[in-house]
């Protein structure tokens, strides 16, 4: 759990007892969805930038972490695996941000659209030309983008929702 209920005025036995009834409002199958479809639309956001300026943009990654996160938030998630979906899922959305960048020149450079392309693609190519893509310079956006993808997803417990659940 990322952020206990910090009310000094609390008992132990009380904290436990909110933290049950939060527990009970998560929603891992919509943080799940939410984080998934946050995933796809910024990975296709990402590739049309990167095709549209001929340039790719480390800063996207960050964006992907920032919209996976708050996107996995809506499951309302105090435990750990929210994070850890949050992670994932942004660790995924930038790897499509650059497999959708690379289908984007590919198709712009044959004359073809993305969906024409799609069917002839060798897959067994794919971790090669990823890999001719790749900058170190990608590690550190990827992790921070891996980083706030864990932090954003949980959700956060105000005083409100301790005053409401007392």
């Amino acid at each position: 759990m990322e952020n206990p209920p910090q009310d000094p005025t609390l008992q132990p036995h009380e904290q436990m007892e909110i933290l049950a009834r939060l527990r009970l409002k998560q929603n891992l199958l919509i943080a799940i969805l939410a984080g998934v479809g946050a995933a796809l639309i910024s990975a296709i956001i990402w590739a049309a930038i990167t095709v549209a300026t001929e340039y790719q943009i480390g800063w996207m990654a960050v964006g992907v972490g920032f919209a996976v996160g708050f996107a996995v938030r809506l499951g309302k998630g105090i435990d750990t695996i929210y994070g850890i979906v949050g992670a994932v899922l942004s660790l995924m959305g930038c790897l499509l941000g650059n497999f959708f960048s690379l289908l984007g020149f590919v198709s712009k450079e044959e004359g073809i659209s993305v969906f024409e392309l799609i069917p002839d693609i060798d897959y067994s190519l794919v971790p090669g030309a990823m890999a001719d893509t790749f900058s170190p310079i990608d590690l550190l956006f990827y992790g921070i983008a891996i980083y706030e993808g864990y932090k954003l997803s949980f959700r956060r417990i105000s005083e409100q929702d301790i005053l409401s659940l007392r």
